[in-house]
This record gives structure tokens, sequence and C-alpha cells, in this order.
């Protein structure tokens, strides 16, 4: 798809030829119109840039319809014309673990900052306080994704490697773990700098007396795909712990929601999140042909998860092929 000002300048390239050649007569005797002419090839290619971009938002919004619940969609390409495309971009949804990503963007800004090194070893434990009250409370066992942790309480780990499993397999002992060691707040103040302005990063997970007070972690998609942009343009921290990140994100364990229907052969950086009717994929993707975007696909209230675990597929599939034609 030829964008105007790629015509624009092709065009005084081949009028610079025809100068060289002597060609005056030729350029003296153009009929007044033409140059009008061009203009409207020139606005309706801009039209037609216009109006696909219009008609996948159109096609994605009706899958969003056929699903029983709330879907959310953001997305932004990096290169070239930098389009956007948003569904429900502002709508509030309960972060589960996608609030992993700004935790890990905070461990390294304090690393950054010198307050720890990723390879100091760390207690594993199993007691964090409520933000509620500061009662104790122990994270259930049957209820974290990665339960090989466990074996280690009373032991150290490495903070590097703790982050890895908060990310790759969404250990929330690890979280809450790292979320006492760097503080929420700090999270959030990191998210408000890179203009993500309306998530919510409170707390760790399986605060139980949190959650019944109503204060939970919430994100938008518009938020997440500030997140993700920061990370895939470098400017998480920085270059480097910008390229760190994006590692860790690719060894993403879970890939049945954005990377499900899309060839092998595509790059997907991304944390996914789920609790009960949730699911959520976000991601940093790039194309064989070096084409890179970030999409944000946020699901709540969901009637049939499978159903919308599908629709997320679907949606992530179409946005694929709109963006490698481009």
């Amino acid at each position: 798809m030829k964008k105007p000002i790629l015509s624009i300048l092709l065009m005084q390239q081949f009028i610079a030829f025809l100068t060289q050649l002597r060609v005056h007569f030729y350029l003296r005797n153009i009929p007044p119109l033409l140059p009008f002419l061009l203009v409207l090839v020139l606005v309706g290619c801009e039209a037609s840039n216009d109006s696909s971009i219009e008609e996948l938002k159109s096609k994605l919004e009706e899958r969003v319809t056929q699903v029983d619940g709330t879907i959310a969609v953001a997305l932004k390409v990096l290169e070239g014309g930098k389009e956007t495309l948003f569904i429900h971009e502002r709508e509030v949804f309960h972060a589960a673990s996608t609030m992993k990503t700004p935790v890990m963007m905070e461990i390294y800004r304090q690393a950054e900052q010198g307050k720890f090194s990723l390879s100091d070893s760390i207690p594993v434990v199993n007691e964090f306080s409520s933000i509620v009250d500061g009662s104790p409370f122990s994270m259930d066992l049957d209820v974290d994704s990665q339960e090989g942790l466990y074996h280690m309480i009373g032991q150290k780990e490495t903070i590097y490697e703790l982050m890895y499993q908060m990310i790759i397999k969404s250990s929330n002992l690890a979280t809450n773990i790292l979320i006492d060691l760097i503080g929420a707040s700090n999270v959030n103040e990191f998210m408000r700098e890179i203009g993500a302005n309306d998530i919510q990063v409170l707390r760790g997970v399986e605060d139980l007396k949190a959650f019944e007070a109503g204060l939970n972690n919430t994100t938008t998609a518009l938020d997440m795909m500030l997140i993700m942009e920061a990370i895939a343009t470098g400017k998480a921290v920085n270059q480097e712990a910008s390229l760190q990140m994006m590692d860790i994100l690719y060894d993403q364990y879970y890939k049945d929601l954005i990377p499900k229907k899309l060839p092998e052969e595509v790059k997907v950086a991304h944390k996914t999140g789920s609790i009960t009717g949730v699911q959520h994929d976000a991601a940093i993707l790039e194309l064989p042909d070096g084409k890179r975007y970030v999409l944000v696909i946020l699901s709540k209230e969901l009637k049939d998860v499978e159903e919308g675990k599908e629709a997320i597929a679907d949606i992530s599939r179409q946005i694929y092929q709109y963006i490698s034609e481009l």
C-alpha cells in the first residue's frame, strides 16, 4: 500500500529525470488540469489507507460483538505510518497477571538506580501483609502457576530468576516477593512517567482482604499498549534493559491467545493474564519482513472462556493479515 509522501517523492524524481533529459517541451505543455488530477490520486491513496484501517476496525468490532462479554483492543504499528486502532481502549479491566510486566520494568529501573543487582539473591518466603490492615497471608500452592518455586521456600533465589518465573510462568509467589522488594507505589509512579495514567498496581496477588474491599490491580488496553510500546522502542529504563525485557517476554510459556493462529515465524514477546471470566494478552510482534506492532487484547465477563479465547486469537489473526499487507 503506497503512502502519499512516497508518491510525491517519486513524482519529484520523475520530473527531475525529465529535466535532465532536456524534455522541457513536454513539461511546459502538461495540461493545466494534470497537477490537479495528480493531487486527487494522492488524496485518494491516503483515503484508501484510512478506509483500510476503518474496514479492519469494522471487522474486529463485528467479531467482538459475537462474544458474550467485553473485549478491548489497542493496536499500534511501530514503523511507517504508525497506524493505530482502538476498541474500548479506555475501558477498565482487572489487570490479572498483565500487571507483572510493569513490575518487571520497575525492577529494571531500580537495578539501574543501583538499589540492587539482578544477580543478588533474596529469601523465598510465603508470608505477606495485606494492604488493608497489614495482617499476614500466605499463597495457596494449588492456584499458583509455578509451584516449583515453593520447594525453595526458606532458601534464596536471584532477583532475576524470580522475575523470569513471574513473567514466563506467571508465578504469583515470585510476584509478591518482588513487589515487597520494590514497592507497588513505585510501579505506579513509573507507569505515570511513561504516560500510562490509568493503570493501578496496588498490590500483589491473593490478598483476599484487599480483593473483598475492591482494592484490585486494574488497567486499560491503551495503557498496556503504551507500556509494551515503551519496551519495544527501548524507552523502558534504557535500550539495554528494554532488550533484556524483550528476551524474557519472548519466552512466555502460554501461547493460546495472540500467537495461537499466527505463523511460527512471527516473533511474539508477550504477557498473558487470566482470572475468572478474564483473558488478557499484551504483545510486541515482529514479522519476518521486519514490520513490528504492539497489540493488546483484554477481556472480561466472559460467559464462555473458550469462546473468548477463540475470539482473541481470531482478532490477532485478522490484524496480522492486515499488517503483513502494508
